[in-house]
């Protein structure tokens, strides 16, 4: 057995700053707050519920994951937030019509303590949202400096021990890295300089590194998956993980893809529509942030299936991405998939998939997780790229020179193993020879 890391522990308050107080960051601070009254129950969230296997299976221990690691109790959590509307957590919740306005009674005083501050905000970043509770400054260096405050401000208020900063937001328009992204000195002259590439999510991102703070990007966009961030990360020893929420429909496909594959089914098309009528579905009706949001989403496949390894069953297959803002769906968000295999002999079959599924129900248990364990990397000297963490992301965030990976299964025994090296357990490979020497 392998000698444990060093884990500070988790006394104090941990603080949770999010980018955005929409529907995702309501219903995640609504959930907490009604699971610390015992009203309903954290499903979904794999620091709450799960269990990890340690040894060989004939042992037969296996801890509850929030007992085998040392993660901060839901008790110690406390919430800030930007928004560029100035709703409070509970008018948010409300205007988001995810959970029932007589369940949010139960914990309106939590909800409306929870002010946002004004936002960073660009249109030109987000074109379809217009809100007026934003922050002004002669540059964005110096917005960058406002945000520094709020979270200072935040930090004494709450008398919070150690912060976690993710981004619950739009997505962004489109943007390819460039030269202000090269190096830390280079995006420090370009905030100072106002230049247009240097979008909202990265001031925010800017601001946390800098104070020394975990980073998680919720959305698709580029914000920390840049050289200069990682430079800034290093520097700091900070941990940065991203992008965009895993939830609905590629979800679905980094559960079903790995089982074709495994099975050696070919494929000949993967056609997948959603509709939403959230905020969400509202910015993504826009081209340039549909853009960002669909590299994402067409990424998933290619990764999986490994076309170069296997070109007489995935080499040649088609893959197509719709999202519909069809506003009376609201948060309740509906994907189709149509999905054309092949099986022996080359004789086609079909699998199709509607799922109605509530896009924030299924994105809270996540906000909670990547709090809690970048909370705990943050502890354990872990700093940089966090890959362990892929399991909750459609984009994952990876090494330079490596590509991600998406498989759900692997990625979970990842994250699994990452916590059995930290407390010193064997890693699980799943051979079993010894049950049988």
């Amino acid at each position: 057995m392998q000698k444990a890391a060093p884990i500070e522990t988790a006394h104090g308050t941990l603080g949770v700053l999010l980018v955005g107080l929409g529907a995702v960051s309501s219903t995640f601070i609504a959930g907490v707050e009604l699971i610390k009254k015992g009203i309903g129950k954290p499903i979904g969230s794999l620091t709450q519920l799960g269990a990890i296997r340690l040894g060989k299976r004939t042992e037969k221990r296996t801890p509850p994951i929030r007992e085998f690691v040392p993660l901060a109790a839901l008790d110690d959590l406390a919430f800030g937030a930007w928004d560029i509307f100035a709703d409070d957590a509970y008018q948010a919740a409300l205007r988001a019509r995810v959970l029932d306005p007589a369940m949010l009674d139960l914990v309106r005083p939590e909800l409306e303590a929870v002010r946002p501050w004004p936002a960073v905000f660009d249109p030109e970043y987000v074109k379809r949202l217009n809100g007026s509770h934003v922050k002004q400054g002669a540059s964005k260096f110096a917005l960058a400096q406002q945000l520094m405050a709020d979270i200072e401000k935040f930090r004494a208020a709450s008398s919070a021990a150690r912060l976690v900063m993710i981004w619950c937001g739009s997505t962004e328009s489109f943007l390819v890295p460039g030269a202000p992204h090269s190096t830390l000195a280079r995006f420090e002259a370009a905030l100072r300089a106002n230049d247009p590439a240097i979008a909202p999510s990265m001031l925010y991102a800017y601001a946390a590194l800098s104070l020394g703070i975990p980073f998680v990007n919720g959305a698709p966009n580029l914000t920390v998956d840049i050289p200069a961030m990682l430079e800034l990360a290093e520097r700091n020893r900070v941990p940065i993980c991203g992008k965009d929420f895993k939830t609905g429909q590629t979800l679905m496909k980094t559960i079903l893809a790995p089982g074709l594959k495994a099975r050696m089914l070919g494929l000949t098309g993967w056609f997948s529509t959603n509709i939403l009528g959230n905020r969400d579905g509202e910015v993504l009706d826009e081209p340039s942030s549909f853009k960002t949001k669909e590299e994402s989403k067409l990424s998933v496949l290619d990764v999986i299936l490994q076309k170069e390894l296997y070109p007489e069953l995935y080499g040649e297959y088609i893959h197509k991405v719709n999202i519909h803002y069809y506003p009376p769906r609201g948060d309740n968000k509906e994907g189709w998939d149509n999905i054309d295999i092949f099986g022996w002999l080359g004789y086609p079959m079909q699998i199709k998939i509607n799922f109605l599924c509530r896009d924030s129900i299924l994105a809270a248990p996540l906000v909670l997780d990547l709090a809690l364990f970048t909370d705990l990397a943050q502890r354990t000297g872990m700093k940089g790229v966090q890959e362990w963490l892929s399991f909750y992301f459609k984009s994952p965030q990876h090494a330079p020179g490596l590509y991600p990976e998406h498989d759900l299964f692997i990625q979970l025994t990842k994250l699994k193993n990452t916590l059995r090296f930290l407390r010193g357990e064997e890693l699980i490979t799943h051979l079993g020879n010894e049950y049988y020497d």
